[in-house]
């Protein structure tokens, strides 16, 4: 059995072309303040991380779209894809961690909000590697919280270069 054969394919699209508009309306905002941004390690790799987060949305939507392709094929696919941005998600938790500036607080959260959505892509990744259709619902998931945790990010730093 394909991705094909499930119907996901309108879902797909749709969030493809949200996620492809937000990341580029994103970049477009930071690009703004660009030279003030990238003087903050943690604000940069925050903004990277939210990025990161639209583009594994981007990919796996993509990638669902492929003709005939397998649910083991595509769960290893956006599997590799969730760990790339964990990587970002990482890079950005650290900068975080040690940010010693008295405004920088609620670092726990601020730390682990990016990787919910790369976990919740990885896990239906690790169910559709498994065979379980059901991943393609918890894939689904992550992509809707994909969106509004990245955009979250961004927006944050983007306040956060004015102050």
């Amino acid at each position: 059995m394909t991705l094909d054969d499930l119907g996901w394919n309108e879902f797909n699209l749709g969030i493809l072309g949200a996620t492809a508009a937000l990341a580029g309306l994103v970049i477009v905002a930071a690009s703004v303040n660009i030279a003030e941004i990238v003087k903050s390690r943690s604000l940069t790799a925050r903004l990277g991380a939210g990025i990161a987060t639209l583009v594994l949305a981007i990919t796996a939507s993509a990638l669902a779209l492929f003709p005939g392709i397998t649910f083991v094929a595509y769960g290893a696919a956006v599997l590799a894809s969730a760990l790339i941005t964990m990587v970002f998600n990482g890079h950005a938790a650290h900068a975080i961690a040690q940010n010693t500036d008295p405004q920088n607080r609620y670092k726990v959260p601020r730390a682990t909000v990016s990787f919910v959505p790369a976990a919740i892509y990885a896990v239906g990744s690790a169910m559709l590697i498994a065979g379980e259709p059901a991943g393609l619902v918890v894939v689904a998931v992550g992509a809707i919280v994909a969106i509004p945790v990245a955009l979250m990010i961004s927006w944050i730093v983007l306040v956060e270069v004015l102050r």
